[in-house]
C-alpha cells in the first residue's frame, strides 16, 4: 500500500498472553479493518481465558520512550489507550498525548477485569478524570467504569446511562459512550455528543462468556477514526464488527471464548 494512503492506528494498552484482549486483540482488530497497527505496552499480565493471575506494570519512562519511539516516526492517524495501571502511566501517556497533539483519542477507560482483578490502580483514577480524559474525542465506559468515573451509586438503565453520560461529558471528552452489554435484556449502547444521545441496540447473541469485547469495539472505532470517519459513523461499523466477530467467537482454552475475525 502506498505509505501516502496508509492508515495508521496507535493502541496504548497492556499485554494479553491468551490474545483475547488488550495489545493483541487490538493489533489483530486494526488488521482486520485494515489499517497498520503500532503499539506501545503499558503492563504485562499473566491471564488466560479463565482469569487473571498477576499484572506488571511497566516504569512510565519506559512507556514514554516507546510512544516516542512510534510517534516520532511512523505516526498514527488515531490513538486508542486501555489499561493503564498506575497514576504515573497515566499521567505519561497524557503528557505524550499532549506534546505530540493527538487530535484523535479514543480513551477506553479499563478498571476491572472480567474476573474482579484490578487495571487500573485507585490512586490512578483522578489522573485519569483530570489529565486523559479531557484529551479523549471519544471515552468508551462500560457501566461499572461509568459509575465509578462518575460517583453515581447506579448505571443500570438507560435514564442513568445518559446522567453518567452528562457528568462524563463535563470531564472535557468530546463524544462519551456508555456501553449497556451488562443491562439485562437489549444490549443499548448510548453516545452523547453535548447534545444529543444516539442509541445502538444490538441483540445478544447466545455465544456464552466472551473475552475482550470492549476492547475490540474501541479498537474498532478507532481504526475507522483513523480512516477518517465521523464518530457517529466509526461506532456504527464498530459494532457492526464487533457483531459479527463475537458471532465467530472462538473457545482456545477452558474459559471465556475470543472474539473471532469477522
Amino acid at each position: 500500500m502506498d505509505k501516502h494512503h496508509l492508515k495508521r492506528a496507535l493502541t496504548i494498552a497492556g499485554s494479553d498472553p491468551c490474545s483475547g484482549a488488550g495489545i493483541q486483540a487490538d493489533l489483530r482488530t486494526f488488521w482486520t479493518l485494515g489499517v497498520y497497527g503500532a503499539s506501545v505496552i503499558t503492563s504485562v499480565t499473566a491471564q488466560n481465558t479463565i482469569g487473571v493471575k498477576g499484572v506488571y506494570g511497566l516504569p512510565g519512562r519506559f512507556v514514554a520512550l516507546q510512544i516516542d519511539s512510534v510517534l516520532s516516526d511512523t505516526g498514527a492517524d488515531a490513538v486508542k489507550t486501555g489499561m493503564l495501571l498506575t497514576p504515573e502511566i497515566v499521567e505519561v501517556v497524557s503528557q505524550k498525548i499532549r506534546e505530540y497533539r493527538v487530535k484523535t483519542l479514543v480513551v477506553d477507560p479499563v478498571i476491572l477485569a472480567h474476573s474482579g482483578y484490578r487495571l487500573l490502580q485507585e490512586e490512578a483514577i483522578g489522573v485519569l478524570k483530570g489529565q486523559l480524559i479531557p484529551l479523549a474525542r471519544l471515552v468508551t465506559p462500560n457501566l461499572y467504569e461509568a459509575k465509578t468515573l462518575t460517583g453515581l451509586e447506579r448505571v443500570d438503565d438507560t435514564a442513568r446511562m445518559k446522567q453518567a453520560a452528562r457528568v462524563m461529558k463535563e470531564m472535557g471528552a468530546e463524544f462519551v459512550l456508555i456501553k449497556g452489554g451488562h443491562l439485562e435484556g437489549e444490549a443499548i449502547d448510548l453516545l452523547y455528543d453535548g447534545s444529543d444521545f444516539r442509541e445502538f441496540r444490538s441483540e445478544r447473541l447466545n455465544v456464552g462468556r466472551t473475552h475482550g469485547t470492549g476492547c475490540v469495539l474501541s479498537a474498532a472505532i478507532t481504526a475507522w477514526l483513523a480512516k477518517g470517519l465521523e464518530v457517529n459513523e466509526a461506532v456504527e461499523r464498530a459494532k457492526q464488527h464487533v457483531t459479527r466477530a463475537i458471532g465467530s467467537a472462538l473457545s482456545p482454552g477452558r474459559g471465556s471464548k475470543i472474539l473471532g475475525v469477522s
